[in-house]
């Protein structure tokens, strides 16, 4: 039902020439290798760290959880379901094809929505940008992973009462703040 809905709404305002020009667009664009800075450099092995801390937490404490852990939790972060233990695995590997999609899609910045046009000009700026974006947004996403299984462990043993009510702000934060900065940088990068 929702896809015939924007279907007839796509239809309706004359997507389809939309499309065309946008994808001529890209096609336009200039392909370029952006290089890593030092800085860049340090979060991409950030990430990569937090990645192999996300399954080094979760395989030294699998053994120790009981049979029935939290697998979900509510908007308090207090959990609401529970069922095997093996189902904490599922973090690490969502949390890790999601780490690996990004990586695998920041190698291609000229395919990525920009808020303007991406000339010959600025493709270097904007490419790095958004490049930079992604991977801060990686590190962030691999962070929440962590704490989750941290808190899930820590829970299911009695060690806590689930999540935290800061829970769900601090994550919203942590993948909000970069998006935030990258947006409101390029607006003053537009006005100069």
């Amino acid at each position: 039902m929702t896809l015939m809905f924007v279907s007839f709404c796509s239809a309706e305002h004359g997507s389809t020439e939309h499309s065309l020009a946008r994808k001529e667009n890209m096609e336009k664009r200039p392909i370029i290798k952006i290089e890593l800075t030092n800085g860049d450099k340090a979060v991409e092995i950030t990430g990569w760290l937090l990645l192999a801390g996300l399954w080094t937490l979760t395989g030294l404490n699998y053994s120790g959880l009981p049979d029935e852990i939290p697998v979900h939790y509510n908007g308090l972060g207090q959990p609401d379901n529970y069922d095997s233990k093996s189902g904490i695995w599922m973090l690490p590997v969502i949390g890790t094809i999601l780490f690996i999609g990004m990586t695998v899609l920041n190698r291609s910045p000229h395919i990525f929505k920009y808020p303007g046009k991406i000339t010959t000009i600025n493709a270097k700026q904007q490419y790095t940008s958004a490049t930079r974006l992604i991977r801060f947004l990686k590190v962030a996403v691999v962070m929440i992973f962590v704490v989750i299984v941290f808190k899930t462990i820590q829970t299911a043993l009695g060690q806590a009462a689930g999540m935290g009510n800061m829970f769900l702000p601090f994550a919203l934060l942590l993948l909000f703040l970069p998006l935030v900065i990258f947006l409101s940088s390029n607006k003053k990068k537009d006005r100069v």
